[in-house]
C-alpha cells in the first residue's frame, strides 16, 4: 500500500465577527444522522465515545463515509483540544489497522477563539490506499476556543469573549447545513455526524445559559455519556432526567465499567427503554495511546454506531408516515377534511418557546422552526426558559400530588393560585374562586351563578329543603354580544347569538337563549382609528355617524364618557372588559393562557354576594357543578408559576414598569401601513392580537371561506404559522413576545399581501 501524507499549515483566519441573530432559520437537516454528545459529568469520557464512534464508522466500512465531529465549545485551548484528540486517535488507528481498502482524509479546523489563546494552525492529511480504494473523510471542527481550562462562562468572562447562545447555535447551524451538502451523492448511513458537549448536561455555555437549555432550539437526539464509577448511578440519572425533561431522545446510554456494575440498576430504571452499553476499562498510565483500548471497544461502538443509525430511520419512517395515518384515524376540530389537501397536514416534532419544530420534506428533509403566530388557539405564551421552567414545576407537582379530588379538600397549589387570582384579576370585588377544566366549563359556570343570584334577588327561589324548582314559571335569558363565542359546551352555546357554529347543522338543540346586542366597532383603515355605528343605533339616534379618532388611546380614554355616543350606548348595553371601561363585575372567568398554555385549567371568580346565594342547610341548595380535574395540582401550580412570570418585569420585559400593562408590542408605522394596503379591509391592534380582515364578497366573505388561504400558505413558507377564521386573519403573540419579532411578522405579512392580489384567483 502507498501513503501519501500531506500536512497543510495555514495561520487561522476563521475568527469571525459573532452576530447576535440568525440569518436564516435554525434548521436540523435530515438528510443524514445527527447526535449529540452529552456527559453526566466532566472526565467521564465523552471524547472517547467521540472518537469509538468516529473509527466504527471510518475504519469497518464497506463504502465510503464522511463523519462530522463537531465541538462547538472548548476551554484549556490549545494546550486541551478534544477535537484534536479525534483527528489525532483516527490517525493512530488508521495506520495500526493499515487498510488498504480505505483512503482517508482526515482535517483538524478551529472556526473562533479567544484572543487570549496562542492562534491555532489547520491540519490536514491524507491516506491513500490501493488502486480502487474507496475514501472516507473525516472532519473535526472546533467552534469556540478558550484558553482557560474552566466552565465556557468563566472563560468567556476573564478573556473578554463573550458569545451569546444565539451566534453558538448560528455556527452550528452553518456547520449542519455543511454535513447536508457534503452528502448530496450519499447514502443515509454514509454521512454521520455528532456533537460533543462540553462538561456536563447543566454545565454552563458561554453566556451562563445551562447547555441543556442553549441546544434545546436543534433538539438533537442524544447519547448520554454515564458515569460508570462510585455515585455514578445517581449522576448519570441525574442527567437522564435533565434530558428527558426538556423534551430531548436519550437513544443510548454508554460509560466506562469501573466494576462496580451499575449498569444494573441504570438498565432497570430505564426499563429497556434505552439501550445500556458498558466499555472495558481505560487504562490509566498517561503514556498509554489506547490503541489497545479502542481496538478491545470496537464491538461496542458498532453497537453503539448500530443504535444511532436504527434510532434515525426509525425517526424519518414516522415522520414520513405520520401525515397519512393521521389523515385516517384523526377527527381534527374546526376543520373540514375533504379540504384538507395532500400534503397539508404538518407534522409538528416539538416546541421550544414559541416556535413549532416542523418536519418539512421539500428539496430536503429537515426540521425547521414555525412562529405559532396564533399562540396554539390562543393558550401559549412562554419563551422558551420559561417553558423548561414551567415542565420542571409540574414534573414537580405531579411527582408529589398526581392527581387528587378536591372537595372539601385543599392542597398549595390550589390556594397559592386561588390567592393570585383574588390579588391580581380579583383585586377589589373578588372573593371566591371556582376551578374548572377549560373556558367554556368556565362559562357554564358563570351562567349557573348568575341565574341564581338573579333568582335570589328577584324571589324566584324560595329558602326549602326540597328542589321545588321544576316547574319553571321565569324564562331567564341572558344578554349579550352579537358575534361572541363562549366556547362549545351546550349551554354555553345557548348564551351566544345564532352563528355557523349554532346552526341546524351544528347544533340542532339551538335556541339562543339571550338577548344579543350589537356594539360599536374598532377598527383602523387607511390611516385613521374609527368607531363603526351600529344599525340599531341608527334607527334610534339618525344623528350619529362613524366616529374618528388620532389614536386608539383616545377611543378608550375616560373622556369617552363625554361624548355623543356613551349615553346611547350606555341604554343599549352596560358593560365591555374590566380595564378598559374601569367597571367592577360580580363574575369573571379566566383560562387558556393562565396556565401558559401547557394544560388545561379555568376559573370562574365570584363575589361574596353571588357565593351567598348558594348557601343554604341543604345540599340541593349548592352550586351542583363540578369536574373530574377540579383544581388539579398540575394546572394550578401551571397557572400560579405563568401568572407571576408574564406580571414580573424581571422575567417579562414587556411589563410596563407599574407592573399592570403591556407595552405596546406592534409598530405604528407598519400597522397604518397594512391598514393603507389595498387588499386589507380594516386592522385592529390591541395587547397581543393584531387582527386584518382581508377584502371580499360574496363567498369570499365570511367563517367559511376560504380566501385568505393562499395568503397563510405564504406565510408559512416564511416560518409565520397562522389559521383563518375566513377572510380575517390574526397574528396572536405571547406576553413575553419582543416587538421586534412582533414587526418582522408584520413585516412578513405586508410583503405577502403585495403578491395577495396575484395568488388570490
Amino acid at each position: 500500500m502507498y501513503r501519501f501524507p500531506i500536512v497543510l499549515l495555514s495561520r487561522h483566519l476563521h475568527r469571525r465577527k459573532l452576530s447576535s441573530t440568525a440569518s436564516q432559520p435554525l434548521q436540523l437537516p435530515l438528510s443524514h444522522p445527527i447526535y449529540t454528545i452529552w456527559g453526566s459529568n466532566t472526565g467521564v469520557g465523552k471524547t472517547l465515545v467521540s472518537a469509538g464512534i468516529a473509527a466504527s464508522s471510518l475504519l469497518s466500512s464497506s463504502s465510503p463515509v464522511k463523519f462530522h465531529y463537531l465541538k462547538p465549545l472548548q476551554t484549556g485551548f490549545p494546550s486541551d483540544s478534544d477535537s484534536r484528540f479525534v483527528f489525532n486517535k483516527l490517525l493512530q488507528l488508521r495506520n495500526r489497522n493499515n487498510n488498504p481498502r480505505i483512503s482517508l482524509s482526515v482535517s483538524n479546523r478551529v472556526l473562533n477563539f479567544s484572543p487570549a489563546t496562542t492562534e491555532s494552525e489547520n491540519e490536514i492529511q491524507h491516506f491513500a490506499g490501493e488502486e480502487g480504494s474507496f475514501s472516507s473523510e473525516l472532519v473535526c471542527k472546533t467552534l469556540y476556543a478558550w484558553e482557560e481550562a474552566v466552565s465556557p462562562h468563566l472563560a468567556a468572562e476573564r478573556e473578554g469573549f463573550v458569545v451569546k447562545d444565539s451566534a453558538v447555535l448560528e455556527t452550528l447551524h452553518k456547520c449542519f447545513s455543511e454535513v447536508s451538502e457534503s452528502g448530496v451523492d450519499k447514502e443515509r448511513s454514509e454521512v454521520l455526524c455528532i456533537v460533543e458537549t462540553a462538561g456536563g448536561v447543566a454545565s454552563p455555555g458561554p453566556s451562563g445559559s445551562l447547555q441543556c437549555d442553549l441546544y434545546r432550539p436543534f433538539r438533537i437526539p442524544a447519547i448520554l455519556v454515564g458515569d460508570g464509577r462510585l455515585g455514578g448511578i445517581s449522576g448519570t440519572i441525574s442527567a437522564y432526567e435533565s434530558l428527558t425533561l426538556r423534551g430531548y431522545d436519550v437513544v443510548a446510554i454508554i460509560f466506562e465499567d469501573h466494576g462496580l456494575l451499575n449498569e444494573g440498576p441504570l438498565f432497570s430504571y430505564v426499563r429497556n427503554k434505552v439501550p445500556v452499553l458498558v466499555l472495558p476499562p481505560v487504562p490509566k498510565d498517561p503514556s498509554d495511546d489506547l490503541m489497545e483500548w479502542f481496538e478491545g471497544s470496537h464491538y461496542v461502538f458498532n453497537n453503539l454506531k448500530e443504535i444511532m443509525l436504527s434510532a434515525y430511520f426509525e425517526r424519518i419512517k414516522k415522520l414520513h408516515e405520520m401525515p397519512s395515518k393521521a389523515r385516517d384515524i384523526i377527527w381534527w376540530p374546526f376543520t373540514q377534511h375533504k379540504l384538507v389537501p395532500e400534503g397539508g397536514v404538518m407534522v409538528i416534532d416539538s416546541r421550544c418557546g414559541e416556535n413549532f419544530a416542523v418536519f418539512k420534506d421539500q428539496k430536503t428533509e429537515v426540521i425547521t422552526p414555525l412562529f405559532d403566530a396564533c399562540a396554539s388557539w390562543w393558550t401559549q405564551g412562554p419563551d422558551a426558559k420559561m417553558q423548561a421552567e414551567l415542565a420542571r414545576d409540574m414534573g414537580y407537582t405531579a411527582a408529589r400530588f398526581g392527581h387528587v379530588m378536591f372537595p372539601e379538600n385543599i392542597h398549595e397549589p390550589a390556594l397559592n393560585c386561588a390567592e393570585l387570582l383574588l390579588q391580581g384579576v380579583g383585586k377589589g370585588w373578588g372573593s371566591r374562586v371556582y376551578f374548572s377544566d377549560n373556558g367554556s366549563t368556565a362559562i357554564e359556570i358563570a351562567l349557573k351563578m348568575a341565574f341564581r343570584k338573579f333568582s335570589v334577588d328577584h324571589g324566584l327561589i324560595l329558602d326549602c329543603h326540597e328542589d321545588a324548582t321544576n316547574e319553571r314559571s321565569t324564562e331567564l335569558m341572558v344578554l349579550a354580544l352579537q358575534r361572541s363565542y363562549h366556547g362549545d359546551t351546550l349551554g354555553a352555546m345557548e348564551a351566544q347569538a345564532p352563528s355557523s357554529y349554532t346552526g341546524f347543522l351544528q347544533q340542532p338543540w339551538y335556541t339562543g337563549r339571550g338577548l344579543f346586542l350589537s356594539p360599536p366597532s374598532v377598527s383602523m383603515y387607511n390611516n385613521k382609528w374609527s368607531i363603526s355605528i351600529p344599525e340599531e343605533f341608527q334607527w334610534e339616534n339618525k344623528k350619529l355617524e362613524n366616529m374618528t379618532f388620532a389614536s386608539r388611546a383616545e377611543i378608550f380614554h375616560r373622556c369617552r364618557d363625554n361624548s355623543e355616543l356613551a349615553p346611547v350606548y350606555s341604554s343599549y348595553i352596560s358593560k365591555t372588559a374590566v380595564d378598559l371601561i374601569h367597571c367592577e363585575p360580580d363574575i369573571a372567568c379566566y383560562g387558556k393562557l393562565m396556565t401558559g398554555g401547557m394544560i388545561p385549567l379555568a376559573a370562574t371568580i365570584a363575589t361574596d354576594a353571588v357565593f351567598d346565594s348558594f348557601i343554604g342547610d341543604s345540599k340541593l341548595k349548592a352550586l351542583l357543578h363540578g369536574h373530574s380535574y377540579s383544581a388539579h395540582a398540575m394546572g394550578c401550580m401551571a397557572a400560579v408559576k405563568s401568572i407571576q412570570w408574564f406580571k414580573d418585569p424581571f422575567s417579562n420585559p414587556n411589563i410596563t414598569s407599574e407592573g399592570r400593562l403591556l407595552r405596546e408590542l406592534w409598530d405604528d408605522k407598519m400597522v397604518l401601513k397594512i391598514s393603507s394596503h389595498s387588499a386589507v379591509e380594516r386592522v385592529v391592534v390591541l395587547g397581543t392580537l393584531f387582527a386584518l380582515e382581508l377584502k371580499a364578497e360574496g363567498d369570499n366573505a365570511g367563517y367559511g371561506s376560504l380566501y385568505a388561504r393562499p395568503l397563510l400558505q405564504k406565510l408559512r413558507v416564511d416560518g409565520v404559522y397562522m389559521r383563518p377564521l375566513g377572510n380575517v386573519i390574526y397574528l396572536l403573540c405571547g406576553p413575553c413576545t419582543s416587538p421586534e419579532i412582533c414587526n418582522q411578522l408584520l413585516v412578513k405579512l405586508y410583503e405577502r399581501l403585495e403578491e395577495f392580489d396575484g395568488f388570490s384567483n
